[in-house]
């Protein structure tokens, strides 16, 4: 009773966000819209098949097996984070699962990287917004009413009122963007398997021969990059404290978030490669490699269905934007009122509860990054690609593999953090897949990778060091997971 008086005290001097009730869906909507699945499905679908991947190995044809043994680990991983929301209702998210298996000192360090790395995924997609918008009306229309630049200073403003004005318009924003542009999508790869006929062979689809090696090997190198198209799963945890009944909503929707998003991936998956008639080296021609689902809406449809298809991409993006934003500025927030980072940043607005100081920070370093797109063109330039694109590239990359990272120290925290869970069987499972696919995944950020690629996991490694060395020389203060008793949940 004399520790929990003093923890209440204590209590009362850390900031709290406006309590928003969010619901079910509103959580869903902050993982799925992360997730990005439109995206994904758009781009990045080539490196899981080794097509653009810097080994050349991939999954090849066999690209649907490679995303269902990914969504088997996300799975585990998902579990994971389930266990830890039931126990854990802070907005700091695997800031405090890591704190909370591996201790503070290990744990400040990977909210570093993680919210370090949800940063770069914000703030990369925030310039290639605007180039993207840039480029497909110039494209498509001939006319170019804005600079890039300008494009991205207005979706910085944008989504600085978005973030300011309350979660609850957020999620409601990412759900409406990112609910049409799935249903569009859907819809139009269900028209595609439809006019591919007699040639669907789902057979081939999960054979393992037909990926880059004929084997499982090659399979499985899919399978390192498929974990990327499902990075930011576990984002709903984010708003546990801005969500009713959080014991119960925040494991709901991370685990449901994986089950929609992995449907909507095997299905894309497949529609691609049996679009291009399971043709491997079809798919490895630059016009379809760099934006399969373009060119599929190119071959079985009209200019139009095309233009409708870069719009839900968009649509898609802005989703994803949204998500990562909401991620990072609550991270940043919690990490703050901890004492971890400057208190300056926990800073709450008074009127709609949300965590104005660090959108502020987030808004500057967005700012930074459109100007040094702008002026320093040598920056993780590449060679034949537009520089907010190459940007986009690294920012990504290293967003990326730094949130991978910790899903790594949170299934090995896993098993002290959750060693009193009464499904130890189901524990340890988790635990080792986790620990598997996201080993994997790290493996493949260095294997045969080049610079200016490779330099990404690198500065990964040294945001973990600088945020190591600041945890050993600053300690906060108590976290408010434990200073505020509303933010956990007792164990028996």
């Amino acid at each position: 009773m004399a520790n929990q008086s003093m923890a209440n005290q204590e209590g009362s001097g850390y900031e709290r966000l406006g309590a928003a009730k969010l619901s079910l869906w509103d959580c869903i909507a902050q993982s799925v819209g992360f997730i990005g699945p439109v995206f994904s499905t758009a781009f990045v679908f080539p490196l899981l098949m080794g097509v653009l991947s810097a080994s050349g190995k991939g999954a090849g044809v066999a690209a649907p097996l490679a995303v269902l043994i990914s969504a088997v680990g996300i799975f585990a991983l998902g579990w994971i984070v389930a266990q830890y929301a039931k126990r854990i209702h802070a907005a700091g998210s695997l800031y405090d699962y890591v704190s909370n298996g591996l201790g503070s000192t290990i744990g400040s360090a990977a909210g570093w990287l993680y919210y370090g790395g949800a940063i770069a995924l914000t703030v990369g997609l925030g310039v290639f917004i605007g180039g993207f918008i840039h480029d497909t009306i110039l494209t498509e229309f001939n006319k170019e009413p804005l600079p890039v630049w300008a494009w991205n200073v207005i979706w910085a403003v944008v989504l600085f009122f978005v973030l300011y004005l309350g979660v609850k318009l957020s999620t409601r924003l990412q759900l409406g963007l990112a609910l049409v542009s799935m249903l569009v999508l859907l819809a139009f790869n269900i028209y595609v398997i439809a006019k591919v006929g007699s040639g669907n062979d789902l057979g081939k689809a999960f054979d393992p021969s037909g990926s880059t090696t004929g084997t499982l090997s090659g399979v499985l190198f899919g399978v390192l990059y498929g974990l990327l198209i499902f990075v930011g799963f576990e984002t709903a945890a984010n708003l546990a404290e801005e969500t009713s009944q959080p014991k119960r909503q925040i494991p709901r929707a991370v685990l449901l978030s994986v089950a929609i998003v992995s449907v909507f991936y095997l299905i894309g998956s497949y529609t691609q490669v049996a679009g291009f008639h399971f043709s491997l080296e079809t798919f490895s021609t630059p016009d379809v490699f760099l934006a399969p689902v373009f060119a599929l809406g190119g071959q079985y449809s009209s200019t139009g269905t095309v233009r409708l298809l870069e719009l839900i991409v968009l649509l898609d993006m802005m989703a994803v934007g949204i998500g990562a934003a909401v991620a990072s500025t609550r991270g940043v927030f919690a990490m703050s009122r901890d004492r971890r980072l400057p208190g300056m940043l926990a800073k709450v607005s008074a009127r709609f509860g949300t965590p104005a100081g660090a959108i502020v920070f987030l808004m500057v370093i967005q700012a930074v990054l459109i100007w040094a797109t702008q002026a320093w063109t040598s920056l993780f330039a590449l060679p034949d690609t537009p520089h907010y694109a190459a940007i986009f590239g690294w920012m990504s990359t290293f967003g990326a593999f730094a949130l991978v990272v910790v899903y790594l120290m949170m299934s090995v925290g896993a098993l002290l953090g959750l060693r009193d869970h009464p499904n130890r069987v189901g524990l340890w499972i988790a635990a080792l897949l986790g620990i598997a696919v996201t080993g994997g995944a790290v493996y493949g950020a260095f294997y045969q990778v080049k610079s200016p690629t490779l330099l990404a996991p690198m500065y990964a490694a040294v945001l973990f060091a600088i945020g190591l060395v600041a945890a050993l020389l600053f300690k906060g203060r108590q976290p408010a997971r434990i200073a505020l008793p509303e933010l956990r949940t007792h164990q028996e």
